[in-house]
């Protein structure tokens, strides 16, 4: 709980002073709400005249409980709005901070989760974190404030029927207990629960052509309607608790007060509490009520932020990728690679690569040829450290990548991958993606190489064309050339190439060929292939067995032939 405690207050501090005026307003609120028992029994005396006495006018009094009730107002006004617009600020900046953390997490935190936890730390979870912080436990000390005054006014009217009130406060301490000990796991159920109706989503809107293709449409919805009926179920438990809880409260304090008013007779009869003073106790003691209900809500809003704030501290916490931060910059590189006994293993699998001793010389062109598995795309994954190495070291240009910082590694490696990764933007801006404010010249330029220009130009906007989400308005070879073009724009002193021909018929892949050695020629490419065409740029041929190299040589005619 400590722990809890001080990631929250971490999560407050940049917002503590609209905070401390929201507070400020809710203590001013509570105080004014302490008059109004006050003045409501002044107001009842004026009705018996042996009562009346320096406050007898009931014009002055009704005056001064509706200048009350209107500087109430004020303050609830400034106290909603306020907090209303920090509460706003909270989510933005931890969503801003959440998604900033996640991005710079590395992907082997992705390879064990799914998506929708993702998307659920930033929608549900920040959302009742952020509303925790300026609602709920801000307004724990007016409402200890209004107890605490209710309690001392009515100890000044009448001790011992306020002795009496005291007795049963605990009472309503136990039925919080009672009721509200099934919300922090129900929370923390919920929570899942709904992070994984978000994962069914985002998988399936994903997967939409393979549900159309097997005609799985009934299924997946099925599993979504069931998903979110789950939700709802948890949610109509938790909202059961949080509903029966106030007014629970609410009826042991109904039935405190009918029990002091059958008290309060004898006292009346003694003279020792007046016709007004039991009206001012009256309204202290409903007064209470609501302040009781508040904290018996707090409690149970307490366990629904306990659920969320979880799962937010403990991505937040985990570390993000090595070299991520500004630090030894990696010098302009010339191409020249070299794995010095790589070893990797994905988590939970068995070692994709195993004392893997491979040099590239600057400027040359690899092929990396091998089974599915062996650990071809893990050598290009490895070499923009998207996975640190398990054992070994890998060097470019004899300096060892694990010593730079990420951004000046990766700002000069481009990548064409297998499953091209394109935005729902124009064909210009995903060009222009892997370089900073690049001329049209220099996009179209890069296009050409990648034998892309021609088609762009027949799209229906050309360059300002929107390709949809993974670019899904264009064939496969079509995306493969624009994630080429992008790469190639890029400019970057090493290319790898992932199956970069794979989606080409062969007449555009020996076109390709073509239009691309020249390019090639002027940089170090790694060529993870397949095709016996594209094997035609190499300069050199490897390949790998079970994460082991294989066979290394010049003799690539042989290596083609024997593909």
């Amino acid at each position: 709980m400590n722990k809890e405690i001080r990631t929250l207050l971490a999560f407050a501090a940049p917002y503590r002073l609209p905070l401390a005026m929201g507070l400020g307003l809710m203590l001013g609120e509570s105080a004014l709400a302490l008059a109004v028992p006050w003045l409501g029994g002044r107001i009842a005396g004026t009705f018996i005249p042996e009562q009346a006495g320096a406050w007898a006018d009931p014009q002055l009094l009704l005056l001064a409980m509706l200048a009350v009730l209107a500087a109430q107002a004020l303050l609830k006004f400034g106290n909603l709005y306020i907090l209303g617009g920090t509460a706003d600020r909270i989510a933005a900046d931890l969503k801003i901070r959440v998604y900033d953390h996640l991005q710079a997490l590395p992907l082997g935190f992705f390879h064990q989760r799914r998506q929708g936890e993702a998307l659920a730390l930033l929608t549900h979870d920040v959302q009742v974190v952020s509303g925790y912080l300026s609602g709920s436990a801000l307004g724990v000390v007016p409402l200890f404030l209004t107890v605490l005054g209710a309690l001392v006014f009515m100890l000044r009217i009448q001790a011992l029927l306020a002795v009496l009130a005291v007795i049963l406060i605990p009472l309503h301490v136990l039925l919080i207990k009672v009721l509200g000990r099934r919300l922090r796991p129900l929370a923390r159920q919920l929570q899942e629960e709904h992070a994984q109706a978000i994962a069914i989503v985002e998988e399936n809107l994903g997967m939409l052509p393979a549900i159309k293709t097997f005609t799985r449409e009934e299924e997946e919805s099925e599993r979504h309607r069931k998903q979110i009926e789950q939700v709802v179920r948890l949610s109509a438990r938790e909202r059961r608790i949080h509903a029966a809880l106030g007014p629970a409260i609410q009826l042991m304090a109904a039935i405190a007060v009918v029990l002091v008013l059958w008290l309060a007779q004898k006292a009346l009869g003694h003279g020792s509490l007046t016709p007004s003073q039991l009206v001012s106790f009256l309204l202290y003691g409903q007064l209470m009520t609501r302040p009781m209900s508040g904290l018996a809500d707090l409690y149970g809003q307490t366990q629904r932020m306990r659920g969320a704030l979880r799962p937010l501290a403990e991505v937040l916490a985990q570390e993000p990728e090595a070299g991520r931060h500004p630090g030894k910059r990696m010098p302009n590189i010339q191409g020249g690679i070299e794995f010095r006994g790589v070893s990797f293993a994905y988590p939970g699998c068995a070692p994709a690569l195993k004392r893997l001793d491979l040099s590239i010389a600057a400027g040359q062109t690899v092929a990396i040829l091998g089974p599915n598995g062996a650990g071809k795309s893990t050598i290009a994954h490895l070499l923009l450290r998207l996975h640190e190495v398990s054992e070994g070291s890998i060097l470019i240009d004899g300096v060892d990548i694990s010593t730079v910082s990420l951004r000046s590694l990766r700002r000069q490696i481009g990548i064409v991958p297998q499953h091209v990764l394109l935005f729902h933007a124009s064909v210009r801006d995903n060009i222009a993606y892997g370089r900073p404010e690049p001329t049209q010249e220099e996009i179209e330029a890069a296009a050409r190489a990648a034998r892309a220009h021609d088609f762009i130009l027949r799209l229906p906007q050309g360059y300002d064309t929107r390709i949809g989400d993974r670019g899904v308005r264009l064939s496969g070879g079509q995306q493969q050339r624009l994630a080429l073009a992008r790469a190639l724009l890029k400019d970057p002193p090493i290319l790898i190439l992932d199956e970069a021909t794979a989606m080409f018929d062969p007449q555009g892949e020996r076109e390709f060929l073509q239009a691309c050695s020249e390019v090639l020629r002027q940089r170090t490419v790694l060529l993870i292939t397949h095709r016996p065409a594209s094997l035609e740029l190499a300069d050199r041929v490897v390949r790998l067995q079970d994460g082991a190299l294989a066979q290394s040589g010049e003799e690539r005619g042989a290596l083609v032939s024997a593909e």
